[in-house]
């Protein structure tokens, strides 16, 4: 082969490696708006449009809609159709049809399954009633006598669906960022902001004595307490502020760490701290923070207690 012609193929690869990555990659941040329908019955499995959501007769009232903020790469969206905008770019449009197996799962007989009646609870003793029984999901198909029918398959199992959607906009402003990401985990809205500080961290000292006492046998070192610093390092920190939207929040309540771990690694944060402010009043335990004895006193008599028989019982027990 010829000088020029291994030319010419190393140019081709390097232009097909930049046009392989060229558009939006893994880890970028994208609002995407959509509409899923089932292919066989045209039914609406979800959608970002309000009007197409009223148009197929869903309340609206307490729903929010609006494009959704997703991470590519981290599996919000069906692998099919994350696999699709992999190299588009911001108002690009696509049409993704997901198989049954990759999306709600293939429909399974032996998941329709037989059980007493009194596994249901009273209310919901009629067909099509959605129950969860031992931890699972399902919706009641026939009750006939003390025995009843129910399907425990994914509603929407042996569906094939059909995505429809528009990339509308690539966030790079990291509070907007946060802000998507958290709302999408946690369905919530919070107030965050981003420090570039200074703080102090202890470091272990690596002093020569002990190099040289570990290559002459190490007991030196084994026999001397490790030594530390103080030094001066610079943390790029993601402050949220603990509103009761969040602690009360049952998927924080429940992984607030693998949350926390995901939000560094996607943000690219050094440190994450929750902010909890607590003011005014009538807060914490009587004494503290503004309660003062006057405001024990106060709530014994809300309660209708004697305070000085109180304080009585107690000098006497101490007797």
């Amino acid at each position: 082969m010829s000088n020029d012609s291994e030319a010419d193929e190393a140019a081709e690869d390097d232009a097909a490696d930049e046009e392989t990555e060229s558009g939006l990659q893994s880890g970028d941040v994208v609002k995407l708006a959509y509409t899923a329908r089932t292919v066989e019955e045209d039914r609406l499995v979800d959608t970002t449009d309000e009007e197409v959501a009223e148009d197929d007769g869903i309340d609206t009232e307490d729903q929010e809609f609006g494009p959704r903020t997703i991470v590519l790469g981290e599996g919000h969206i069906f692998p099919d159709v994350e696999q699709d905008v992999f190299g588009k770019d911001v108002g690009d449009e696509g049409t993704v049809t997901v198989a049954a197996a990759d999306a709600f799962g293939e429909y399974d007989e032996s998941e329709v399954r037989t059980i007493s009646k009194d596994k249901i609870p009273e209310d919901d003793r009629y067909p099509g009633a959605h129950v969860q029984i031992e931890n699972e999901q399902g919706h009641v198909e026939t009750i006939i006598g003390g025995r009843a029918r129910v399907d425990f398959n994914h509603p929407l199992a042996g569906e094939d669906v059909e995505y429809e959607y528009e990339v509308v906009e690539e966030v790079t402003d990291r509070e907007e960022k946060a802000q998507g990401i958290l709302r999408m985990m946690l369905d919530v809205e919070l107030d965050l902001w981003f420090e570039q500080e200074t703080v102090e961290e202890e470091q272990l000292v690596e002093s020569e004595a002990s190099d040289d006492a570990s290559d002459e046998g190490g007991e030196a070192a084994e026999e001397s307490e490790p030594e530390y610093e103080t030094v001066e390092v610079e943390k790029d920190t993601l402050y949220i502020e603990a509103t009761p939207q969040l602690t009360m929040n049952q998927q924080w309540m429940m992984g607030k760490q693998q949350i926390a771990q995901q939000l560094t690694q996607l943000l690219g944060v050094d440190r994450i701290i929750v902010q909890e402010e607590i003011g005014g009043g009538g807060m914490g335990m009587p004494g503290m923070m503004g309660g003062g004895m006057g405001g024990l006193e106060e709530q014994l008599e809300d309660a209708d207690v004697d305070a000085e028989e109180i304080a009585e019982e107690i000098e006497n027990a101490g007797e």
